[in-house]
């Protein structure tokens, strides 16, 4: 029986894109200090964590949500020059934050975090591979094998989330692939962007 090796990482330096994230993740940092914590939303699916996972969106399966990225601009900028971007937001861990595995929806994306606040004592795991997040760097992986994150330290973990369409794919067939979980709570997120700012 031939066994199929699984990529659960790729090299970042294998997407033209990280160069700019990474170069510009200070400019970042800034724009993400200056929200308020209301600006963040609870994560909607909350089956799979204990607490303290929020987000902030850009965009949401190519809605843009155009408050979040009024208040960050130059943020908006960087993830919109990102070939096939999807989706796009901060991920907020607090501390002692656990999310269980689970599995990405879709096979046409692959995802992005780009290291924002990285405290000790953090780390992801996909599949059999655990890593943890570098402040200004970037780790791009396969979310469709399972994961897992978790942030043990006594600060907030935020990074850059980002997914982008595959090469194979184009946007308009990422939008159209097995995604309907994912896209229901990107879209819960959007209306609760939109509520809030009535």
């Amino acid at each position: 029986m031939i066994q199929v090796n699984k990529i659960m990482f790729f090299l970042a330096n294998e997407f033209e894109f990280t160069t700019a994230l990474e170069a510009n993740w200070l400019t970042v940092r800034k724009e993400l200090e200056q929200l308020q914590p209301q600006n963040f939303i609870d994560w909607p699916e909350k089956n799979i964590y204990n607490q303290g996972w929020e987000v902030f969106g850009f965009y949401a399966f190519g809605q843009k949500i155009a408050e979040n990225c009024r208040l960050c601009p130059e943020t908006t900028k960087l993830v919109e020059g990102i070939p096939g971007m999807l989706t796009a937001g901060f991920s907020s861990l607090a501390p002692g934050t656990y999310i269980g595995p689970y599995f990405g929806a879709t096979q046409a994306v692959l995802r992005c975090h780009l290291g924002v606040m990285v405290p000790d004592s953090c780390a992801i795991r996909v599949d059999k591979e655990t890593r943890s997040w570098q402040e200004g760097k970037c780790l791009i992986f396969d979310d469709t094998l399972e994961h897992e994150a978790w942030n043990k330290s006594d600060k907030t973990r935020i990074i850059l989330l980002i997914d982008f369409t595959k090469s194979a794919f184009t946007i308009n067939e990422a939008l159209t692939s097995n995604q309907q979980i994912d896209e229901e709570y990107w879209l819960k997120i959007l209306l609760q962007t939109e509520s809030a700012s009535k």
